[in-house]
């Protein structure tokens, strides 16, 4: 036996009896693989979102912490974890290189469309990987993808993924401890990837697409995970960005990352330093994210 089994794992109560429920999840499984076996786990535990869809994500990240912690031992991954995978398979069609300039205010029928089939991922992939400085890798846990569209063409991607599982300057703002942190997370989005097209030139539309965002991007997550964010959050790599956007849309400044990133065990800080932006959806966020008033 490894360490002491936690009171919660991400989010969940956790006792005695739910690892062992685990643990013959994990001899039964067929075939005996972690996705499987996260599967059989959410059916076991009842491990369930408002809509009653299993929340995979979260057991399979729940698992692997167990795992590492010496209380249950997983099957060999089959594959990585996505980290660093590269895009297989772009867009049939890219769109054309048309120079558009003016200001955000004389474009028609500006919009977020939900990225909801394979052509439309594919198209979301290869922008990014092609045009976003950071390129593309999957973006961790549940979340909405956007593409940025008018009635004068694409304009951009735009994405949301889970939030970062700590950060100092967020946490302390909120009012989170640990244990509020780990149950009250899944509610905090994190805008991952946004991109406007080189060739796109529009006078403060930048703004405006986060102003649209934090208007649509809370039901279009309820609707698809059966959960309301109540909270964005997004890191802009310092000196290589201002964020001007994202102040002159209303998002606060909250301070600076260590430059360690989420996977540094040895506290060395290796990475750029990113300031660290947030946007609340709803006045009683912080209720919602169970820090009493």
């Amino acid at each position: 036996m490894g360490e002491q089994i936690p009171e919660k794992l991400c989010g969940r109560p956790l006792s005695a009896a739910d690892v062992e429920t685990i643990r013959r999840e994990i001899r039964l499984a067929n075939p005996p693989i972690r996705s499987e076996i996260a599967r059989r786990v959410c059916r076991a535990l009842e491990w369930t979102n408002t809509l009653g869809q299993p929340k995979l994500m979260s057991a399979r990240v729940g698992l692997l912490r167990l795992h590492r912690a010496g209380i249950i031992a997983l099957p060999a991954p089959t594959r990585g974890n996505g980290n660093g995978r590269t895009l297989k398979q772009g867009p049939k069609d890219w769109p054309q290189e048309r120079p558009l300039g003016g200001c955000a205010g004389a474009l028609s029928g500006l919009r977020l469309s939900p990225v909801t089939d394979k052509a439309a991922s594919r198209l979301w992939n290869g922008l990014i990987d092609r045009y976003h400085y950071l390129g593309y890798t999957p973006l961790p846990g549940a979340q909405v993808r956007y593409l940025i569209e008018s009635e004068q063409g694409l304009l951009g991607a735009l994405g949301f993924g889970a939030a970062a599982w700590k950060v100092a300057s967020r946490d302390c703002w909120i009012g989170w401890d640990r244990a509020g942190r780990e149950a009250h997370l899944g509610r905090v989005l994190n805008n991952a990837r946004f991109l406007l097209l080189p060739w796109v030139q529009v006078r403060n539309l930048a703004s405006k697409v986060l102003a649209l965002s934090a208007r649509q991007v809370a039901e279009d997550f309820a609707a698809r995970y059966g959960e309301r964010p109540v909270l964005l959050e997004t890191f802009v790599e310092i000196p290589r960005f201002r964020a001007t956007c994202y102040r002159a849309a209303n998002w606060l400044y909250l301070g600076e990352t260590q430059g360690r990133g989420k996977c540094d065990v040895a506290h060395r800080a290796g990475l750029p330093r990113k300031a660290v932006y947030v946007y609340p959806l709803a006045a009683d966020f912080r209720r919602a994210l169970g820090v009493a008033a």
